[in-house]
């Protein structure tokens, strides 16, 4: 298996976001939705909503890291354009009914960086691999 810098990006940041959210769940409380939530690592806002996104998304990335550099393209770019979405969002929502998710000023910007990383491997590397799935 060759690896590509977007399978090597969604690997990683699939197994980092599972971890993540497994750790959440033993910081969040009682607290499944809503603005107040548990501190992980003392900084990061979460609760059990919270936890349950990062275990999906990192389900995703890591199932397409390892299945194919297209698919982890896909990913890495999908949930690149979420996250930066979310913290964009997140600073406009943070003291509102609408943060379900107990965000924080130290999540958005977790996930803002985390759009960067995810956004710019998405749609600048691997081109050669688009490429040649859109001839065959």
């Amino acid at each position: 298996m060759t690896q590509s810098p977007n399978r090597l990006v969604a690997t990683i940041f699939g197994a980092v976001y599972l971890l993540v959210g497994v750790l959440g769940l033993f910081v969040a409380g009682g607290n499944f939705a809503g603005q107040e939530g548990g501190l992980l690592l003392g900084v990061f806002q979460v609760n059990h909503l919270h936890n349950i996104a990062h275990l999906i998304i990192g389900a995703v990335l890591l199932a397409a890291g390892l299945r194919s550099t297209p698919a982890a393209k896909r990913a890495n770019t999908t949930i690149g354009a979420v996250y930066l979405l979310l913290g964009i969002l997140g600073f406009f929502i943070a003291d509102t009914a609408a943060n379900i998710l107990a965000l924080n000023t130290a999540d958005h910007f977790l996930h803002l960086a985390s759009a960067i990383v995810l956004l710019g491997v998405g749609l600048a590397l691997d081109k050669d691999t688009t490429a040649r799935r859109a001839t065959v």
